[in-house]
């Protein structure tokens, strides 16, 4: 029998017209059936394309050419777009991308979760969807004596030197980093060499809050001493009235980690404030918040209405993080109990829920999959149980003490349809019906989509 081989080989170049896309963003093109994975395609392009790799049932090419641009092609308003890998489709009309983020969704719905039936609405998406990001974290290396700041290049540790502005930043994070990068050279303040383990100034972590514009910013250093640190403070704090506090954080590993354990407020607040909705939030160095704030307005306001509450229920939030959705919860609930494993995560919940006046949520620190059968013996049965687990989903046990709550409705956030999936397969098989999923667009430029499902407990 023939042995199967491909029909490309390595280095070939060839004209081929794409005719979809993968869930990461990239053009699929074939020959003889066989598929061909080219980033920066779109659909309905003829290019040139050279083969990189050639496995037994697949392969990956290099775009060298377009000869027929799809009418969907942009371009990228960003310099280094094709060299740094953190935006994936800059090179996709925004309405495309909103396109790619739907039928990612309905196809897993459709092959993972079985459910081809349930409605995937069109992606919530932003007016602007550029600027968004309100946290920065941005390496510093040094480059004939001066010091650098940019993201790495895709899959090295190379910093990209021409980087002059990152246009998914908040400009406020993109002028700090600027700023802190001129001050530090000016001082001479060395940068981290990751090769030798040494110098100090390792990374520069800005977070400006949205509605606030308060800005809190961290210098990651290898060293225990922050070198010239009062000279530091005094330039960024006389010069930028906005900045509220200033953080050190000591780092003295070698690891690909950007915050080490040890975090001091060496000028300012412990805190920074933001707004989501009508909730306040404050925000320390390591509090987990949400990246994007206005969309993350748009996908809490969409889990509420999922939850459906009148004021007489009681409401688990698993996974609650700072508290984000359970204070949104606590507006219309009679009791919201939050669980996440994370202990300062906890505390940050707690000072949220004072400082907005709430005293109907209690937060708890453990593991979800624990703690809920737990509360079951204890005689708590939720009404509603609201959920949104790290990437990788809800765990098997944790799925299990769910269905066996019985909430009337589930309310799935997720970050990563595929889980989602999964687990709503599993969700549907243990007594719920998925009424509709509506995936909201968090990071536009990039290929995550983020998604609420509503689930409703079939009448026994």
């Amino acid at each position: 029998m023939a042995k199967h081989t491909a029909p490309v080989k390595k280095n070939q170049t060839l004209t081929l017209t794409f005719e979809d896309l993968t869930h990461e963003g990239n053009g699929v093109a074939k020959v003889d059936g066989y598929p061909l994975f080219v980033p920066y395609g779109l659909p309905g392009e003829e290019a040139t394309v050279k083969v990189v790799k050639a496995n037994k049932n697949f392969g990956f090419g290099k775009l060298l050419d377009v000869k027929s641009p799809s009418p969907e092609r942009v371009e990228p308003p960003c310099n280094v777009f094709y060299k740094c890998g953190g935006c994936q489709i800059q090179h996709m009309s925004y309405s495309m991308q909103l396109e790619m983020k739907q039928n990612q969704v309905k196809n897993v719905m459709k092959k993972i979760a079985h459910l081809e039936h349930v409605p995937v609405h069109p992606v919530i998406g932003m007016e602007d969807p550029w600027r968004y990001r309100n946290k920065v974290s941005i390496p510093v290396g040094e480059k004939n004596g001066e010091l650098i700041t940019g993201f790495y290049k895709k899959r090295t540790h190379q910093i990209i030197e021409d980087m002059e502005t990152c246009v998914v930043q908040d400009e406020v994070n993109d002028r700090m980093v600027e700023a802190v990068r001129r001050i530090a050279d000016r001082l001479e303040i060395p940068a981290y060499d990751e090769d030798k383990d040494r110098g100090a100034l390792r990374h520069i972590m800005v977070r400006t809050g949205r509605e606030t514009k308060d800005t809190m910013i961290v210098l990651i250093t290898r060293t225990e001493k922050l070198p010239h640190e009062d000279k530091l403070i005094q330039e960024l704090t006389e010069t930028y009235p906005h900045v509220k506090s200033i953080v050190h954080n000591i780092n003295n590993k070698r690891t690909n980690v950007i915050m080490g354990k040890k975090t001091k407020v060496i000028w300012g607040d412990n805190y920074i404030y933001d707004s989501i909705g009508d909730i306040r939030f404050a925000i320390s160095p390591k509090s987990f918040y949400q990246i994007n704030q206005p969309q993350t307005t748009k996908l809490y306001e969409k889990a509420l209405e999922y939850a459906a509450l009148d004021g007489d229920e009681v409401v688990v939030d698993a996974y609650c993080g700072i508290g984000t959705i359970s204070l949104f919860l606590a507006q219309q609930a009679k009791k919201v109990y939050g669980i996440e494993i994370v202990p300062e995560a906890i505390s940050d919940a707690k000072k949220n829920a004072k400082l907005n006046g709430v005293t109907n949520a209690e937060f708890v620190v453990g593991e979800a999959e624990k703690v809920m059968p737990q509360w079951k013996e204890q005689g708590l049965d939720p009404d509603v149980i609201v959920v949104d687990p790290p990437r990788k989903g809800c765990e098997p046990d944790f799925l299990d003490a769910m269905i066996a709550m019985k909430p009337k409705r589930i309310v799935y956030v997720s970050c990563n349809p595929s889980t989602l999936a999964r687990d709503l397969r599993i969700l549907e098989d243990g007594g719920y019906e998925t009424q509709e999923v509506q995936p909201v667009d968090m990071f536009p430029q990039t290929n995550h989509v983020e998604g609420v499902a509503w689930l409703v407990r079939n009448s026994d």
